[in-house]
């Protein structure tokens, strides 16, 4: 229910200018979906949604360009916090330490988040490589990987 509503919303701001929460409650019980203007408002923050100006002292709801970098680094947190062991890197190659079992499955989700900087995973059990676009990716990587894990 909260995915398929969630998914409206975002096809509504698509679609057109919203620029309240009443607004975009009212478009979606046209489409059949009850909700409060609470539920609206944790959707919105939950799909990092902001206010643009679009000319004349109006905005609308669009998704912010940060997006994505939260999304990725939300799962990366959860995943590694959950798996990881240790994470180091040589030169453009990241090595990433799990828990028996569980390489593969952190590197398909780190594929399937489309990171911008890794060129691609290589998992065995509980070690996966990563393929950087150059040493300070990696190093950038790393740091950020050492972050999520304290």
């Amino acid at each position: 229910m909260k995915t398929d509503r969630q998914s409206m919303i975002l096809e509504i701001i698509e679609k057109e200018d919203v620029d309240t929460q009443e607004q975009l409650q009212q478009r979606l019980q046209e489409q059949g979906v009850r909700c409060t203007q609470a539920t609206i408002s944790r959707d919105i923050k939950q799909l990092h949604l902001i206010k643009e100006p679009v000319g004349q002292g109006r905005y609308r709801y669009t998704v912010s360009s940060q997006r994505n970098r939260l999304n990725v680094a939300d799962k990366l947190r959860t995943i590694f916090r959950e798996s990881i062991i240790s994470v180091d890197f040589a030169q453009n190659i990241v090595v990433v330490k799990t828990m028996a079992g569980l390489a593969n499955a952190a590197a398909a989700a780190l594929d399937g988040m489309n990171v911008p900087y890794m060129v691609g995973t290589l998992a065995g059990d509980d070690t996966a490589f990563l393929l950087m676009r150059d040493t300070e990716s990696a190093r950038t990587f790393c740091e950020e990987i050492h972050e999520m894990l304290r």
